[in-house]
C-alpha cells in the first residue's frame, strides 16, 4: 500500500471513530483531524453543550493519546499550565513539577476566561512545542495538539484573545446545533452511557507522527502557492478590514490544503482544497473596521468575497 492511501485510510479510521460520539458534524470533525495532521491547533468557538469537549476527548481516545483538560478561569496562573519548580526538603533541591501542558491532546476550555498573562503562557507551547520555566527549556510530547474553546455569546468576565494568540491557531471552527433527527440519535446513544467511553484507539500516536510527516510531502504546484498568497494579500488591501491576515495565514493555508488532500487520498493539492479550508484558516486572523461592524458584516463574508475575486489558476 502506498503512503498516500495508507494516510487517507488511517485518517478516515480516526474520523469514523470520532463520529461514534459526535453526530452529524462531519465537516468540523474533518477540520480537527486536518489540524492534527499538519501540526496546527484549533479554536472551537460555539455555544455550550454542542460537543466541543467530547470532540477533543474522542479524538484523544481514537489515537490512544494522553489527554488533559484545563478549565480556564480568571484566577488561573501561568504556572498552573506550564508547571513550576517546588523545593524538596528531603533533597534540599528544587524539582520541576510538570503542568497539564505536558500531554498529547490539551483541551483549553473557555480559554477567554483567563487573564491575558495566563493566555500568553500557551504561546511558546503552541508555536515551538516546548516550555521554558526558570530558564530551563523542556520539549513537549509529540504529537502536541491544542483544542481551545470559547463561548461567543457570553462576554461577562472574559478577556478577548489578542491578535498574537489568535494567530497561533491554525483554524477556528464552529459546530452549531445538530439537526432534529441527529439530536434524537444523540439521545439514543446516551440512553445507558456516554459513547465516548467506548471509543477505541484505532491509530497509534507513532503512526500519527508518520502521517504528519507525510502531509509535508504532499505536492503543491507553484501556481497554487501564488494563488493562496494572492488570497491572503487581498485581505490586507480589503476596504472593510483594519487588519489583514499575516504570513502565518499563508503557511496555514498551504499546510491545511496539504492535509485535506491527504485526507481525501491525493498526493497533490487542488484549488478546491485551498478554498475549502480558507474560511477556517483566515477568518479569525482578520479584523473589521468599525463601520463594517456597524453594518453587521462578518469576517466569513469577507473571506468568501475574496475567494470569489481572486482568479483560480489552471493546473497543468
Amino acid at each position: 500500500m502506498d503512503t498516500t492511501t495508507w494516510t487517507a485510510e488511517r485518517a478516515q479510521l480516526i474520523i469514523r471513530e470520532i463520529e461514534t460520539v459526535i453526530v452529524g458534524k462531519r465537516q468540523a470533525v474533518e477540520l480537527v483531524v486536518m489540524g492534527l495532521l499538519c501540526n496546527g491547533h484549533i479554536l472551537i468557538e460555539d455555544i455550550p453543550g454542542v460537543g466541543k469537549t467530547m470532540l477533543a476527548r474522542s479524538l484523544a481516545a481514537s489515537i490512544g493519546a494522553n489527554y488533559r483538560r484545563i478549565q480556564f478561569t480568571p484566577d488561573l496562573l501561568p504556572a498552573d499550565i506550564t508547571g513550576t519548580s517546588i523545593f524538596n526538603q528531603k533533597t534540599s533541591e528544587f524539582a520541576f513539577r510538570e503542568g497539564p501542558v505536558f500531554t498529547n491532546i490539551l483541551l483549553a476550555d473557555e480559554i477567554n476566561r483567563a487573564t491575558p498573562k495566563t493566555q500568553s503562557s500557551l504561546l511558546e507551547c503552541m508555536e515551538e512545542f516546548q516550555v521554558t520555566v526558570d530558564g530551563v527549556t523542556r520539549p513537549l510530547a509529540r504529537p502536541f495538539f491544542v483544542i481551545a474553546t470559547e463561548n461567543p455569546i457570553e462576554y461577562r468576565g472574559t478577556y478577548p484573545l489578542p491578535e498574537a494568540q489568535l494567530d497561533r491557531f491554525l483554524m477556528r471552527i464552529h459546530m452549531g446545533y445538530p439537526a432534529p433527527e441527529e439530536e434524537v440519535t444523540i439521545l439514543d446513544r446516551q440512553m445507558k452511557q456516554h459513547p465516548v467511553h467506548s471509543v477505541k484507539p484505532v491509530v497509534p500516536t507513532d503512526e500519527v507522527r508518520q502521517m504528519q510527516e507525510y502531509v509535508k510531502e504532499v505536492h503543491i504546484d507553484p501556481s497554487l502557492k501564488h494563488y493562496l498568497v494572492d488570497v491572503v494579500w487581498q485581505t490586507r488591501e480589503h476596504t472593510m478590514l483594519s487588519l489583514g491576515a499575516s504570513p502565518r495565514a499563508s503557511l496555514g493555508l498551504m499546510r491545511a490544503g496539504q492535509a485535506r488532500a491527504a485526507l481525501y487520498g491525493r498526493g497533490y493539492v487542488l484549488p478546491d482544497d485551498i478554498k475549502a479550508v480558507a474560511p477556517a484558516v483566515i477568518s479569525h486572523r482578520i479584523f473589521l473596521k468599525p463601520e463594517a461592524l456597524v453594518r453587521q458584516a462578518d469576517t466569513q463574508q469577507v473571506v468568501a468575497e475574496v475567494l470569489d475575486q481572486v482568479p483560480v489558476p489552471a493546473l497543468p
